[in-house]
C-alpha cells in the first residue's frame, strides 16, 4: 500500500499525463443549456449524492423520462416518489443543501452530470403538478443548478452496461428476501418476501 496523502502528490501522478484537455473544461456550464435540457428530459434515472451530520448518502431515482422538470435554465424540480420512507436523502439537504445528480440514458455512451444546491418544498400545488395516477409526491426536491456537464463514454464503455450480453442472471445473485432473512436470523425476508414483491411494488409504485 502506498498512501497518497497530499494534494501534491496527487498531482505529481497525474500530471504526467498531460494538461487537462480542452473539452473536459469548455463542457461546464453553469446553467441548463438547450443541448443539455434535451438529456435531462431523455433520462428515465438518476443517483443523487448528498451529504449530511450522519454521513453520506447516494439514492437512485427513477421514473418514465422527464421524470426531472427543468423549470428553467437554473432550477430543476425532482419529485420525490415513493420509496423506503428512511427520507435519508432529504434529511441531508435539510442539513447539507449540496447535491450531485448523474443521469443515465439508457444506449447513450455518456452520462450527465448537474451539482447545485437543493431544498425542499412541500407546497401542495407543485406536488400535485407531479402527480402520476392521481397520487401526488409528499415533497419536491428544489435543485439551483451550479454546474452542468457530460461525462465521458469510458466509465460505460469498460462496464458494457447497456450490452445485452452483460445482463446477469438474477438467479445467480441472492434475492433481497434471502439477503433480509440472513441478517434477521429469518425473522423477516425469506420465500414469501420475494414472492409478494412483484404486486406489492406494482401497488405502491407511486
Amino acid at each position: 500500500m502506498a498512501a497518497i496523502r497530499t494534494i501534491a502528490e496527487l498531482e505529481r501522478i497525474y500530471g504526467a499525463l498531460g494538461e487537462v484537455a480542452v473539452p473536459s473544461t469548455t463542457k461546464v456550464v453553469d446553467h441548463v443549456t438547450p443541448h443539455y435540457r434535451r438529456l435531462i428530459e431523455a433520462s428515465p434515472f438518476l443517483a443523487l449524492a448528498t451529504a449530511g451530520p450522519g454521513g453520506l448518502d447516494c439514492s437512485p431515482r427513477g421514473d418514465v423520462p422527464g421524470f426531472v422538470r427543468v423549470a428553467d435554465p437554473r432550477t430543476l424540480l425532482l419529485p420525490d416518489r415513493r420509496g423506503n420512507n428512511r427520507i435519508d436523502s432529504l434529511r441531508n439537504v435539510i442539513e447539507d443543501p449540496r447535491v450531485g445528480l448523474m443521469f443515465l440514458i439508457p444506449g447513450l455512451g455518456h452520462a450527465l452530470r448537474v451539482n447545485g444546491l437543493a431544498t425542499i418544498d412541500g407546497d401542495p400545488d407543485l406536488c400535485a403538478s407531479f402527480a402520476v395516477e392521481g397520487k401526488a409526491p409528499r415533497t419536491v426536491m428544489v435543485i439551483a443548478v451550479r454546474e452542468v456537464y457530460f461525462q465521458c463514454a469510458r466509465a460505460l464503455i469498460r462496464s458494457g452496461l447497456w450490452r445485452a450480453g452483460s445482463q446477469v442472471d438474477p438467479k445467480t445473485l441472492p434475492t433481497p428476501g434471502q439477503i433480509l432473512a440472513e441478517l434477521s436470523a429469518g425473522s423477516i425476508g425469506g420465500e414469501a418476501y420475494d414472492a409478494a414483491w412483484a404486486e406489492r411494488a406494482r401497488r405502491t409504485m407511486w
